[in-house]
């Protein structure tokens, strides 16, 4: 059965050419396919200089940031129904957040940029997110990540990308039982297939979300390293479109286009 795909996590932007990432740089990736939904953050160059450890915000970054935000809440009309995540940045500026943001990129990576945890901003941020039930897919360190979500968030839904990869590796999440906890979501962007398989073996096939990581990752690649896996038909309809929409179902408010229709 063939069924509508949805990409769980993908960049888009106009302001971060290389690669480029438009709307019309990712439609044309997924052109002909089965994805018609994704979610989109707006791209890291868009938030913050990620190559500046000594990075010191400015009016200009503010504007690029406001820009970056905005422009993911633009993205009709391509035959695709777009999900639009907000980009938090050190300020917490959670005033920016509109109705139509279905939930939060939280991302840096060591030597960028450090998030400031003990401003209070922070806590009324998290307060705001909580309020308004957003999922965060958060990238960070491993002790960041930790921190995150054993003291400042451990109600909320949290989605760990590319199977933890990039936030300290997928075995030391199941080394710490951490992919257990019914609150802790991930997706699959450019993970290996072998973790995929040992996540849905092990912790089952309800909180892991088919994603490509555009334009760092190929969609409909990505898609089929998740199709050649053996999986069975329900399985496969989860990862690749169910999930998220069960995730995403009562965030902010309830999707104007939901369900996708079965193709």
């Amino acid at each position: 059965m063939r069924f509508a795909i949805i990409d769980a996590h993908a960049h888009c932007g106009t302001q971060d050419i290389d690669p480029g990432q438009t709307i019309e740089d990712y439609y044309a990736a997924v052109q002909g396919s089965d994805i018609l939904g994704v979610v989109m953050f707006p791209p890291v160059m868009g938030i913050y200089d990620r190559y500046d450890p000594d990075f010191e915000d400015t009016p200009e970054w503010q504007m690029r940031r406001q820009r970056a935000n905005d422009y993911v809440l633009t993205l009709e009309g391509w035959g695709l129904i777009v999900f639009p995540f907000f980009f938090i940045w050190n300020d917490f500026t959670v005033a920016q957040l509109s109705d139509r943001h279905r939930g939060i990129k939280w991302h840096r990576h060591e030597g960028e940029p450090p998030y400031d945890y003990q401003d209070p901003r922070c806590k009324a941020a998290i307060d705001e997110i909580r309020r308004r039930n957003m999922p965060i897919c958060f990238e960070e360190e491993w002790h960041h990540t930790l921190h995150f979500i054993n003291e400042l968030a451990p109600d909320l839904k949290i989605i760990i990308p590319h199977c933890g990869l990039l936030n300290g590796g997928f075995e030391r999440f199941c080394r710490a039982g951490i992919w257990e906890r019914p609150n802790i979501f991930t997706d699959t962007a450019l993970a290996p297939p072998q973790a995929i398989t040992e996540y849905v073996r092990n912790y089952g096939h309800t909180r892991i979300m088919f994603g490509s990581d555009f334009p760092f990752g190929d969609p409909v690649q990505e898609c089929q390293k998740i199709l050649k896996l053996e999986l069975s038909e329900a399985e496969q309809e989860a990862l690749l479109m169910g999930n998220v929409q069960a995730l995403l179902a009562n965030a902010n408010r309830p999707f104007k286009n939901a369900p996708l229709p079965k193709v």
